[in-house]
């Protein structure tokens, strides 16, 4: 417990020294404030406009957690795919891993056009950016199975669909959840991306991602740092939720955890 006070202090102190550094190169550079804000102010803005951050922020997370929700489900059902029908798997997984080497922001215009502008294409985005890695560590993890283990199983006459659920899902778990935590943090940029092309027009209602370009055509900067603050915590948010359900399925039997 005490160790655990300790590591806590040392965070805030590195926090409060990050929070000086700033302050300081403002001081020692002469940074105009519209270029770069003090801390004091971004705090300021923060508490004023308290309940517009709020709002974007649960904007962007709808399209966030929704996309990375429908992205594990078909990246899972996928990957099953690939790991029953080998062949399928030699010709269609080099595709999938080229699906993330596409920039988010050529593919974004064409959801656009595809789906409207709106929640929906930001949904969209979000779930292509997450379906990758999803996909390449679920798969790695069911194809992955020690073949002693499989021999194993059918000496005692299982089903492929008992090997499935007991062996190839189990080991593939840790495998899984490393592409859950991928996908958690790149999720939010989907969503933040897809908000700066089809987010809502109407000021107050968009996210994340809108609610950025609105404080850059008004030239507040400490507020355009207080969207950016608020995506982080969105993003990390995200993760450590993953994280939370990644040590509860795996803290029992799984070193990773």
């Amino acid at each position: 417990m005490k160790s655990k006070g300790i590591f806590a202090a040392a965070s805030l102190a590195v926090f409060a020294c990050a929070l000086l550094l700033w302050r300081l190169a403002i001081l020692a550079f002469g940074i105009a404030p519209f270029m770069l804000p003090t801390p004091m102010s971004v705090g300021r803005a923060i508490l004023l406009h308290l309940p517009d951050l709020w709002s974007a922020t649960v904007v962007s997370a709808e399209a966030a957690v929704g996309g990375l929700i429908a992205s594990i489900v078909v990246g899972v059902l996928i990957a099953l795919i690939f790991a029953r029908l080998d062949w399928v798997r030699k010709l269609v997984f080099p595709y999938t891993v080229m699906l993330q080497t596409v920039p988010i922001v050529a593919v974004a215009p064409l959801i656009i056009v595809w789906f409207g502008p709106g929640m929906l294409s930001v949904g969209v985005i979000s779930f292509i950016i997450c379906l990758a890695p999803i996909i390449a560590n679920t798969t790695q993890g069911l194809v992955s199975v020690d073949e002693n283990l499989v021999q194993l199983f059918l000496m005692h006459n299982a089903s492929q669909g008992q090997i499935v659920r007991r062996l190839r899902l189990p080991h593939a778990l840790p495998h899984f959840f490393l592409g859950a935590r991928i996908a958690s943090g790149i999720a939010v940029i989907g969503a933040i991306t897809g908000e700066l092309f089809a987010g809502s027009g109407q000021v107050g209602h968009g996210g994340i991602g809108y609610s950025i370009l609105y404080a850059q055509t008004q030239a507040q900067i400490d507020l355009l740092f207080a969207y950016v603050i608020a995506a982080t915590a969105l993003g990390f948010s995200m993760l450590f939720t993953v994280m939370f359900f990644e040590w509860l399925m795996l803290h029992k039997w799984h070193e990773s955890a």
